[in-house]
């Protein structure tokens, strides 16, 4: 099961993967949706499917684990904003960007857990860009898929304090915290930093292919045309191989 808020499957229910792509900074088509349709169907993938868009690279994608819960995330800052600000605000005039996260949970999670822990992971990212100085809630275009197995009891709750949505809360704060201070040191050097240990990548012409559950999941495999989340052992994200 997952819920999202990207411009391709976002919403609640079954999807098989997730694709968090590179585009200009300068994209402007008002069909995000289809063009996020081509590359899937440029690396393989049938709906239903998660699609974001970020002019970060996915290249600098940053990963970060606790407890079972896995977090990969692009940060971009050319933008900082806060969400409760005058009509038209855009503050920063520098390189475009976006913060868009995906988690994956190995255990069920009801609507409403669902639902909480997108809020928990909105409140890790802010407290994330914060801790390293940043005066800002996020940018106006950061989006999100939360992902979790559909067999079993379903946990009721995703809050900061309950026991996943805690692993959640750590696992976002620490791989935003790495990809805001990525960002800095970019900002501060013009060169990229390298990437952290628990990055393990493997370069793919086709696409980045998130693999869970653990440990080998989120393992990444980057390219220039995008990443994609999927579960071998799943014929869905969120379903089980002989679950209805």
């Amino acid at each position: 099961m997952c819920l999202a808020s990207g411009p391709l499957g976002g919403g609640l229910g079954l999807r098989t993967w997730v694709i968090n792509a590179t585009v200009d900074s300068a994209y402007a088509r008002t069909d995000p949706d289809i063009h996020l349709l081509h590359i899937a169907h440029d690396l393989d993938l049938s709906p239903p499917g998660i699609g974001m868009l970020t002019a970060v690279d996915v290249r600098e994608t940053v990963t970060a684990e606790d407890g079972g819960v896995h977090v990969v995330a692009t940060v971009g800052l050319g933008h900082p904003t806060w969400a409760a600000a005058p009509d038209g605000d855009l503050r920063g005039g520098g390189r475009a960007g976006t913060i868009n996260i995906s988690a994956w949970l190995p255990v069920p999670l009801s609507p409403a857990a669902l639902v909480n822990s997108v809020s928990t992971i909105t409140e890790a990212k802010v407290q994330a860009l914060w801790a390293y100085g940043r005066e800002a809630t996020g940018t106006a275009t950061d989006a999100l898929c939360v992902a979790c197995v559909g067999d079993g009891r379903s946990e009721p709750y995703g809050g900061p304090r309950s026991t996943w949505g805690a692993r959640l809360a750590r696992a976002v704060h620490a791989a935003v915290g790495k990809g805001t201070a990525a960002w800095l040191h970019r900002d501060e050097t013009g060169v990229a930093s390298p990437p952290p240990r628990s990055f393990l990548a493997r370069t793919s012409v086709r696409g980045a292919g998130l693999a869970s559950p653990p440990p080998r999941s989120f393992l990444a495999r980057t390219s220039v045309r995008g990443s994609r989340l999927v579960a071998p052992e799943s014929d869905s994200l969120g379903t089980t191989p002989g679950s209805p």
